[in-house]
């Protein structure tokens, strides 16, 4: 399963879970116990929404102790700094703002909650204590990891010394948290998002104005392609930024694979855009049913030159067990200086791609590799083991344009002396294995 964003509005932390949640609605229970498990006092809900040309639904969080309501106002601008010296005035960017910053999320200091702020070391803290899945733990840290990042990179600070408004964190955390548990229970395999309408204009804040996109949103989507479609105001929260850095980092300008449309749901923000409908949209392509004999695929490249052979051996003989990698092979090449090298390709898995990169480096002397995304074709294909002089011997059976082929395993004639008597037994195993019915093997 592909899910592809269509980011028609934009792209905030609310519209993405409310986009999922109206594509998958089974999901909702699930998403608001990930929530307070984090925090009891965090309550959810999704309501349709109708904007009177689409409609879809909204994500609503509520104020601590408060049930959300059906119009709720929004806090997707979260992560701010707090400045090495001590001084106990409020200085949170986005809940300063004097207007509205096209979701719904401006407008903050006038809900009745305290202006404190809660640190980042703070709230991972209550997510490494949680009782949250491990791969919904794993998300919500990834993805508020990269939010802290930038912020601390914006504001030239340690990433500890992050800190986010009282009010603004509980907004985060039911957004976060939510995606990351939609994005471990749909288990997609991978995602890809539209160009991103990036607005314009700029934000009022207690220390002066800042441009649109806000500094951390414009670092966390360095890569992505974006449009201007000339629509004002904040189009992408930093929320939201995160979320598509966490799920599309590695390959940001990827475009929406072929497949076959299966269902769709549209989130929308608070926030009412002229003339456009501020929602996010979510594709879910099966591409798989799309492309029969077809498959997604990585490849790993790199040279060793300092590594003797006896080791690398055994190093790529360990590459070939990994999980996800499908085949390793190397061939001699001359490098510079007149050197013989080896040059090592590795065939994965694109869900395993990390985890092969990080075995490459602990399995070879390469201080450096390339990798890249293909696509390939495979011929369906039956494994069949038949009975010959009493020994069984394993046969891959391969559907072919101009009809089926047969090979035996080279390695269950590996006892027989002789190349000739080894020949045989092949052909007369794969013989079996085209003419014989199942049943009489």
């Amino acid at each position: 399963m592909h899910i592809h964003l269509d980011a028609l509005g934009g792209v905030a932390g609310d519209m993405f879970a409310a986009a999922l949640l109206d594509a998958f609605p089974e999901h909702q229970a699930g998403v608001s116990a990930s929530i307070r498990a984090v925090d009891g006092r965090i309550a959810c809900a999704v309501r349709a929404h109708n904007d009177g040309i689409l409609s879809g639904a909204r994500f609503a969080v509520s104020a601590p102790g408060v049930e959300p309501g059906p119009a709720p106002h929004r806090h997707d601008h979260p992560a701010r700094h707090d400045h090495p010296h001590p001084h106990d005035h409020a200085h949170d960017h986005a809940h300063d703002h004097a207007h509205d910053d096209g979701h719904g999320h401006g407008d903050g200091h006038d809900q009745g909650h305290g202006h404190g702020h809660r640190p980042w070391s703070e709230i991972r803290a209550a997510l490494e204590a949680a009782d949250l899945a491990p791969a919904v733990r794993a998300q919500a840290l990834a993805i508020f990891g990269h939010l802290a990042a930038a912020e601390a990179r914006v504001h030239g600070i340690a990433v500890e010394a992050v800190a986010f408004h009282e009010v603004g964190a509980f907004d985060s955390i039911a957004d976060i948290v939510a995606a990351a548990h939609l994005i471990a229970a749909l288990g997609a395999r991978s995602w890809s998002v539209s160009a991103l309408p990036l607005g314009s204009g700029r934000v009022r804040t207690q220390h002066g104005p800042l441009p649109v996109p806000a500094p951390a949103t414009t670092l966390l989507l360095e890569g992505f392609s974006t449009l201007d479609d000339g629509v004002p105001g904040e189009r992408v929260t930093p929320t939201g930024a995160a979320i598509l850095r966490h799920l599309c980092g590695e390959d940001p300008g990827r475009g929406r694979p072929r497949g076959i449309l299966g269902r769709t749901g549209i989130g929308f923000g608070t926030k009412v855009l002229p003339g456009l409908s501020n929602c996010l949209r979510v594709l879910v392509l099966d591409e798989a049913a799309a492309r029969p004999g077809r498959r997604d695929l990585a490849v790993i490249a790199f040279e060793i030159d300092d590594q003797s052979g006896e080791d690398l051996a055994m190093g790529l003989d360990r590459l070939r067990g990994e999980p996800g990698i499908l085949d390793v092979v190397q061939a001699p090449v001359l490098g510079k200086k007149g050197r013989m090298m080896a040059r090592i390709q590795v065939l994965v898995r694109p869900e395993s791609l990390e985890a092969a990169i990080a075995a490459c480096f602990r399995e070879t002397t390469t201080i450096g590799l390339r990798y890249h995304r293909v696509e390939g074709a495979v011929l369906d294909r039956e494994a069949r083991t038949v009975d010959h002089a009493g020994r069984p011997v394993r046969v891959k059976v391969v559907d072919r344009p101009g009809g089926r082929t047969a090979k035996a395993e080279a390695d269950d004639a590996r006892d027989h002396a002789g190349h000739a008597a080894r020949a045989r037994l092949r052909r007369e195993a794969e013989r079996l294995a085209l003419t014989v019915p199942e049943e009489e093997r």
